[in-house]
């Protein structure tokens, strides 16, 4: 199977193929070439054109019958078509006025100057779509087969300090390591030229991936990002638990995370769950028995018990049986048996609580009894 076939196995591929397959100077750039490169699925296609992308991607969207959408200012288009919408970019160059700064753009640029901005050598691989020809940047095959993320120039970091964070995604995604120079410019000090939100995103982005605790304690990055309380803590579990893992000692941790542009509720779990594993694996008693699990996980996000099922010990252990059985028990009555039964208000919760209370000590296994329980 040539890459043309593998890139064809990506989401949509057979609509951007067929509205832009035979059209001269348009490339699938990136990811997806390094993907198919390695046998893996391709996501998505990252299509550039040399030349003007708004004229093809309107030739493309009165081929496919579809709807376009055009961004002059930028050079780019998106074409919508049976659900699927893709984008078109016109080959550009970028120059950086100074560290950090969004870059300021130039169209009209030849593939190899607009592979020239991207990240890394693996990145920075294209493949033409009316012939499967592959432009690659110097190296960048022989690094692909090394399992090496290397900088394209010096600069890199420096000129994009998200660029760090993305190297971590990438090592964690791929297994693959940087290359010495490339893991010499590495410096959190950057960070600090950059928008607290730009880098909040690029963190989000890494706690997708595999074991992101172990990327962000190198060089400090966690530390950077987070304070001095942060702990490489790596744990299998959902992405908001892995952060709140590492997180235990951090005592203004929702100020850091607000600077770093986390949504509200994002924050919130992650500072709820950072706390109440502290707090459950500090404890000199774990829960005992299903209704002490119960009191202590209910009010908690399930992100907290992910943390503290992670460790080991008692508190370890009734976070597993929370997760795996006490959280999944349900009663037989409900609250508008209470209604019924001449209960209104606060006394309605309450008697739910004395219900699952009772019938998770054992005292109430039926629909009469976790009645009477919550009556009583």
């Amino acid at each position: 199977m040539d890459l043309l076939e593998r890139l064809q196995l990506a989401p949509g591929a057979e609509i951007v193929l067929a509205a832009v397959g035979d059209e001269p100077g348009v490339h699938v750039v990136g990811g997806a070439v390094r993907d198919v490169l390695l046998g893996r699925l391709p996501h998505e296609l990252d299509v550039v054109v040399e030349g003007d992308a708004v004229a093809v991607a309107r030739r493309a969207a009165r081929r496919l019958g579809g709807r376009l959408t055009v961004h002059e200012r930028f050079g780019t288009a998106t074409v919508a078509s049976d659900g699927f919408a893709f984008d078109l970019a016109g080959a550009r160059r970028e120059r950086y006025t100074r560290p950090g700064a969004l870059p300021d753009v130039e169209l009209g640029a030849t593939l190899r100057e607009d592979l020239a901005r991207r990240d890394f050598t693996v990145n920075a691989m294209a493949v033409r779509l009316d012939d499967g020809a592959v432009t690659a940047w110097e190296g960048a095959r022989e690094d692909l087969e090394a399992g090496v993320l290397r900088v394209l120039h010096p600069r890199s970091f420096s000129d994009d300090p998200t660029r760090i964070l993305r190297l971590a995604r990438y090592a964690a995604r791929l297994g693959f390591e940087p290359d010495p120079e490339t893991d010499a410019l590495v410096d959190p000090a950057l960070f600090a030229t950059v928008t607290g939100d730009r880098l909040g995103r690029e963190l989000r982005l890494l706690l997708e991936e595999p074991h992101p605790a172990l990327q962000l304690a190198r060089h400090g990055i966690g530390r950077a990002l987070l304070g001095e309380g942060f702990q490489a803590v790596d744990i299998d579990a959902s992405p908001l638990a892995k952060l709140a893992a590492c997180c235990t000692r951090i005592p203004d941790l929702a100020a850091r995370l607000d600077a770093l542009g986390f949504p509200a509720r994002e924050r919130k779990v992650v500072v709820a769950a950072a706390r109440g594993a502290a707090r459950l694996n500090e404890a000199e008693a774990a829960p005992g028995g299903d209704a002490a699990v119960w009191r202590a996980f209910r009010r908690l996000p399930h992100e907290a018990a992910e943390v503290v099922a992670a460790g080991a010990g008692p508190a370890a252990e009734a976070a597993r049986r929370w997760l795996e059985d006490v959280r999944h028990r349900r009663l037989a009555i409900s609250g508008d048996d209470l209604v019924a039964a001449g209960l209104t208000g606060a006394a309605v919760g309450e008697g739910l609580e004395r219900a699952t209370v009772a019938m998770l000590d054992g005292a109430a296994p039926d629909r009469e009894s976790q009645l009477a329980a919550a009556l009583g």
